[in-house]
């Protein structure tokens, strides 16, 4: 088996201190490095402690010697694409865990800066947790099993204000909604 450590950590902008501190109980950034390159064994102990750190499952962090994974060969910078020093695996929202399920949007207009194909990638979290939504685009549920998208621009006691996406829209509000979907990863084919 393969660790796929290091793969998440920088996924999530994580240094190997972070995640060290972020263990319970905290750890070195030493012995995470150890662990990510085999040094060290990998144990389900040490499995389930990083898995929680990082906020994923701990079955996320292995993955069988078998079959391609993408890869992340390089950085695409002002000056141009800049081969990384060693490429890493790349990882599907899913593989980033954290709290509320995960929902997808397609788009099959264009609006607003979204393409057709676009499929927006979005977790749910509970609307006391809005405040954190505030500017990023959100899917709001409405009675009647439709949805507001667009950018989270207000929120005051029960009401939620959504920018729809796209020039001369009107704020849309929405009173109680169960939950908000706060976008996470856009993938779009070229």
């Amino acid at each position: 088996m393969i660790n796929r450590i290091r793969d998440i950590r920088k996924g999530k902008g994580m240094t190997l201190a972070e995640l060290a501190e972020a263990c319970v109980p905290p750890t070195t950034a030493q012995t995470i490095g150890r662990l990510e390159t085999g040094m060290r064994n990998l144990s389900l102990k040490w499995m389930e402690r990083i898995a929680a750190a990082l906020g994923v499952d701990p079955e996320t962090l292995v993955r069988s010697e078998g079959g391609e994974h993408p890869m992340v060969v390089a950085a695409l910078k002002r000056s141009g694409p800049e081969a990384l020093a060693k490429p890493r695996e790349a990882l599907s929202p899913t593989d980033l865990g954290g709290e509320g399920a995960l929902t997808v949007l397609v788009v099959e207009d264009s609006v607003g800066e979204f393409r057709p194909g676009d499929m927006i990638w979005l977790r749910q979290v509970p609307p006391e947790e809005a405040p954190r939504a505030i500017n990023r685009d959100v899917l709001v549920p409405r009675p009647g099993g439709r949805f507001y998208f667009g950018r989270l621009i207000d929120r005051q006691g029960d009401f939620v204000g959504i920018l729809p996406p796209g020039s001369g829209q009107k704020q849309q509000v929405v009173e109680g909604p169960p939950w908000i979907a706060i976008a996470e990863m856009l993938v779009r084919r070229l």
